[in-house]
C-alpha cells in the first residue's frame, strides 16, 4: 500500500484531529447562529397550526432598537448600554495584561512552586465570590471592598499617586478604580492565566539560552522572544476575555429579557 506524502498526511491528520470540534460546531453552534441572524430580520411569532412563524421586516428590528430602545428616549437602557460597553472595552485589555503578568510570575521556577500555584489558583477554581462571602460572614462586614476603597480612593495611596507621578486626576481615578475592583479583576483572570501559562511552557527553552549567551537582558528577552511567541495565545485570550465580559454584563440579561420575557425574539436577536 502506497504511503501518503508527508504534507498530505499532515492535512489528513489535522482534519481527523479537528473532526470532533467540527461536528459539534455544525450540530450545536452553527445552526443557532444562523437562526439568530434570520430571526433578527423577522418578526417571530407562533403560526396558526403551531411552530414558528416568520414575517420578514428587513432591518426594522435594528432601526427600532437604536431609535426607541438605545436612545435618549430611554435613558435607563441607554445608560446600561453605554456603561457596560465602556466597561468591557476598558477592562478587556486590563484583564489580558494582568493575566499575562500573573502567568509570568507563576511560571518562575523556585522552591515550592507547586504550592504557590495551588494557592494562587484555588480561589479562582472554587470561585472568588465564595471566598468573599466567607470572609464577609466570618467578619460581619465586607472588609475587603471597604479596606481597598479607603486606601486607594480616599486614602494615602491615592495621595502619593497624585503627588509623585504627576498623572492627571482622571488617570489617577482610573487606577484607583482598578485597585478598588482588584478582587473582581482577579476572578476574571483565571482561565486566561492558565492559557498564558500553557503558552509560556510551550516556548522552546533554547531560545532563552541563546538570548542569554548573546547578552540580552530580561527586558529584551520578553519583548523579542516571549511576547512574539505568545502572539496567537494573546489573540485567543483577548477574544475569550471580551466574550466572557459580555456574557457577564447586564446587556446579556437585557437580551434574555427582550427575547423571552417580552416575547420579542426578533428584537432580542437583533
Amino acid at each position: 500500500m502506497k504511503r501518503l506524502p508527508f504534507r498530505t498526511a499532515r492535512k489528513v491528520h489535522s482534519v481527523v484531529f479537528l473532526l470532533p470540534f467540527l461536528i459539534g460546531f455544525l450540530l450545536f453552534f452553527a445552526t443557532p447562529v444562523i437562526q439568530l441572524f434570520v430571526y433578527s430580520f423577522n418578526e417571530v411569532g407562533v403560526g396558526e397550526t403551531g411552530g414558528i412563524k416568520l414575517d420578514f421586516v428587513g432591518v426594522d428590528n435594528y432601526v427600532s432598537l437604536f431609535q426607541d430602545e438605545v436612545s435618549t428616549q430611554n435613558q435607563q437602557y441607554l445608560r446600561v448600554f453605554t456603561d457596560e460597553n465602556t466597561r468591557i472595552l476598558l477592562n478587556g485589555p486590563i484583564v489580558v495584561i494582568f493575566s499575562l503578568l500573573s502567568a509570568i510570575i507563576v511560571n518562575v521556577k523556585f522552591k515550592g512552586q507547586g504550592v504557590a500555584r495551588v494557592i494562587f489558583f484555588l480561589p479562582i477554581i472554587t470561585g472568588l465570590p465564595v471566598v468573599q462571602n466567607l470572609i464577609t460572614v466570618t467578619t460581619g462586614s465586607d472588609i475587603m471592598d471597604s479596606a481597598v476603597g479607603s486606601y486607594f480612593i480616599s486614602g494615602p495611596v491615592m495621595e502619593l499617586i497624585m503627588e509623585y507621578t504627576f498623572l492627571p486626576a482622571g488617570v489617577a481615578d482610573f487606577i484607583g478604580g482598578l485597585a478598588e475592583n482588584i478582587f473582581n479583576l482577579i476572578s476574571n483572570c483565571g482561565v486566561q492565566t492558565l492559557i498564558f501559562l500553557a503558552g509560556l511552557q510551550s516556548i522552546n527553552g533554547a531560545l532563552y539560552e541563546v538570548a542569554k549567551i548573546e547578552g540580552c537582558n530580561a527586558y529584551e528577552t520578553f519583548w523579542k522572544i516571549t511576547l512574539p511567541m505568545l502572539t496567537n495565545i494573546i489573540v485567543f485570550a483577548v477574544v475569550y476575555t471580551f466574550v466572557d465580559l459580555f456574557l457577564s454584563s447586564s446587556i446579556s440579561d437585557e437580551i434574555y429579557t427582550y427575547a423571552f420575557r417580552r416575547n420579542d425574539i426578533g428584537m432580542g436577536s437583533a
